[in-house]
């Protein structure tokens, strides 16, 4: 089987799985994911954060968001542009709109933005994911594009347990992350930053 196809079937085998878990578990691993990182010193130490908005079944960081706003924290969301590039943009008041494939961002013209070398710390959503940190995204490349000009910034997927695979369908073009958190455990990618 091709990469391109494995990349297909796991990135709809984890679709399937985030989206198939119990309201309750959902919960409690949303929880358990946001209190990991919270507790975490690549967390602690940074300023300067790129979250995103959930959808499509994705852990839910907003209690990590309202955390590290109440730390004093700038928190940016991703905004997909053309040419499959992001923009890490801080939202302003009613700065919100639904943007590219439905997924809740802020509205540039309303928000400050920040440059990726400015940002300490990415979290990063999936479909699957390795234990050596490999992540399949939804197909598109914008993080891949995006994380090599984050140079200053600890890249953290996030993702439920669920979502594991024994090998991610990854190949040159696909950044490998730091570490992964889940509701059960840390995964380390690199010992470049400390987690």
């Amino acid at each position: 089987m091709e990469i391109r196809d494995r990349k297909a079937a796991q990135r709809r085998a984890g679709i399937m799985a985030r989206r198939g878990l119990p309201q309750a578990e959902r919960a409690a691993a949303n929880a358990a994911i946001c209190a990991r990182i919270l507790a975490m010193p690549c967390f602690q130490k940074a300023e300067n954060l790129l979250l995103y908005a959930a959808f499509g079944g994705e852990v839910d960081l907003a209690v990590l968001a309202e955390q590290a706003a109440r730390l004093g924290k700038t928190v940016a969301y991703p905004v997909c542009e053309e040419n499959f590039t992001l923009t890490a943009a801080v939202p302003g008041l009613d700065g919100w709109e639904v943007g590219a494939y439905g997924i809740r961002t802020p509205v540039l013209e309303r928000a400050a933005l920040v440059r990726p070398e400015a940002l300490d710390l990415v979290l990063v959503p999936c479909t699957a994911f390795d234990a050596v940190c490999r992540r399949v995204g939804m197909g598109k490349g914008y993080y891949d594009r995006y994380l090599p000009r984050c140079r200053n910034a600890v890249a953290l997927g996030v993702a439920f347990e669920a979502q594991r695979v024994p090998e991610a369908a990854a190949d040159e073009q696909d950044w490998q992350l730091d570490g992964f958190v889940t509701e059960r455990k840390v995964y380390r990618g690199t010992d470049e930053f400390e987690l």
